[in-house]
C-alpha cells in the first residue's frame, strides 16, 4: 500500500475511544511513567515497529522504510496534579492526578497514527512516532534531545500538536514562525525589618517594598509597545504574620514570557533593575530567581508554509500564544511545526472539568496523515528545497 492509500486504514473511532479512555483513567505525573508506557508499548507491538525505549518510560516507535531522511512525530504523555471533576464513567483513577492537558488524546492520536503506518509498503522517508514523559515538568524533550535519539535515526523535520478548546472540534491551526511563548518562573524574595505598626517607622517593611516593586514592574511592562508579545505577571503573594506589625519579609511569584531571545532576557533585565532600585530606595535586600523555563515554540517558516499550501484548511492563528511547550527543544534542533487541534469545548487546558469530545481522535489522526501524505508528495527531495 502507497502513503496516499493510508486514511482508509484509520482505527475505528470505538478503537480510539477505547484507548484514550483506558489512558485518562491512569494518570501518572511527570518522569515516572511505568503503567502508561507498558500501556503504550503493548499497543505499538501490533504495529510491526521497531519499539525503543530512549529513557525511562519513553517510548519510541520506528518504521524504516529505508529512506535517507526521517520524520518523527510527536505525543506527550504525562498528567497534571489535579483532582478531576468530570464526573465521566472514566474519570481519574488515580486521586489527585488528571490528565487535564489532553495527554491522553495526543498519545491516542499518536497511537491510530501507528496504525496507518503499520498498513504502509514504501515511502520516501521513515518515520519515528515519539511518546514523551515529562512535558509539564521538568521538560522531558530537552532529556529526549540529549539521549541522541534524532541524530540516531537522522530526524530531518518533527511534528506535534496539542488539543486547543478555543478552537472549533476538528480544526487544525498554527503560524509560521512564533507560536508558543518562551516562560520562565521568577521568585522575588523580599527581606524587611520587624517592628509594631505603630512604630512603622523604625522598620523596614518588606510587604510595601513588595507591592511597590510589582506596582511598578506593572507600569513599566503596560509603557512596552502593543507590537511586541510579551507577558509579565504575578500571581502570589506572601507576606507577614499578624495585622499590626510590619512584615519581616515578602516572597512574590510570577511568570515572565516573550518569543525573541533578546525580549525575553530585557523583561528579567527590567525585573532585576527594579528590585536593585526598590533595595535602594527601601532599604530592604530584594533577592530575584529565574527558572531556567522552555524556549519559545518557533514553527519553521519554509516548512511550515509548504504544509498550510498543500493544507488549504488549517487555519492560520493571527497571533502566537503565551503559554510555554517543551517541543520547542525539538525545534532547537531539527525544522518543526506545531499544531493546535481545536476540541470546541471551550473548557481551560488545565481546568479539573477539562475533557474532550471522541470525534477529535479521528480527526487528530486523520490530520497527520494527511501531513504525511503532503510531505511524501513533495518526495525525500523537499528537505534539500527547504
Amino acid at each position: 500500500m502507497r502513503y496516499n492509500e493510508t486514511e482508509a486504514y484509520i482505527p475505528p473511532l470505538q478503537t480510539l475511544t477505547a484507548w484514550r479512555r483506558d489512558l485518562h483513567r491512569h494518570p501518572e505525573l511527570a518522569l515516572d511513567l511505568p503503567w502508561t508506557s507498558t500501556c503504550i508499548k503493548e499497543i505499538l507491538k501490533q504495529t510491526g515497529a521497531e519499539i525503543l525505549e530512549p529513557m525511562d518510560s519513553a517510548v519510541a516507535a520506528w518504521f524504516d522504510f529505508g529512506a535517507p531522511d526521517t520524520l518523527m512525530f510527536r505525543a506527550d504523555m504525562d498528567a497534571l496534579p489535579v483532582q478531576e471533576q468530570t464526573g465521566v464513567p472514566w474519570c481519574s483513577q488515580t486521586p489527585g492526578c488528571m490528565h487535564a492537558c489532553g495527554h491522553d488524546v495526543h498519545m491516542t492520536v499518536l497511537l491510530g497514527f501507528a496504525m496507518v503506518l503499520s498498513r504502509m509498503k514504501e515511502s520516501p522517508f521513515n518515520i519515528l512516532l515519539v511518546f514523551q514523559p515529562g512535558e509539564e515538568n521538568p521538560g522531558g524533550a530537552r532529556l529526549i534531545c540529549e539521549s541522541g535519539l534524532l541524530e540516531r535515526f537522522g530526524v530531518w523535520a518533527a511534528f506535534g500538536l496539542h488539543v486547543w478548546p478555543a478552537l472549533p472540534a476538528g480544526t487544525i491551526a498554527t503560524r509560521p514562525g512564533p507560536m508558543m511563548a518562551a516562560s520562565s518562573e521568577v521568585d522575588i524574595t523580599i527581606q524587611g525589618q520587624s517592628t509594631h505598626a505603630a512604630k512603622y517607622r523604625q522598620g523596614k517593611d518588606a510587604l510595601e517594598a513588595a507591592v511597590q516593586l510589582v506596582a511598578g514592574l506593572y507600569s513599566q511592562e503596560a509603557a512596552l509597545p502593543p507590537e511586541i508579545f510579551r507577558l509579565l505577571r504575578f500571581g502570589r503573594l506572601e507576606s507577614g504574620t499578624i495585622r499590626n506589625v510590619v512584615a519581616d519579609s515578602a516572597l512574590v511569584q510570577g511568570t515572565v514570557r516573550a518569543f525573541e531571545p533578546d525580549r525575553f532576557q530585557g523583561l528579567k533585565d527590567m525585573i532585576l533593575e527594579s528590585a536593585r532600585r526598590q533595595e535602594e530606595a527601601g532599604g530592604c535586600q530584594v533577592q530575584v530567581h529565574f527558572s531556567d523555563g522552555y524556549p519559545a515554540v518557533i514553527n519553521h517558516r519554509p516548512l511550515t508554509a509548504a504544509l498550510m499550501e498543500a493544507l488549504p484548511d488549517v487555519m492560520e492563528l493571527e497571533q502566537p500564544e503565551m503559554i510555554s511547550e517543551d517541543f520547542s527543544f525539538y525545534q532547537q534542533r531539527v525544522p518543526s511545526v506545531f499544531f493546535f487541534l481545536g476540541t470546541g469545548t471551550g473548557i481551560p487546558l488545565h481546568d479539573a472539568r477539562f475533557d474532550v469530545p471522541d470525534q477529535v481522535l479521528t480527526e487528530g489522526v486523520r490530520f497527520w496523515t494527511r501531513v504525511l501524505d503532503a510531505l511524501c508528495r513533495k518526495g525525500s527531495g523537499f528537505t534539500e528545497e527547504l
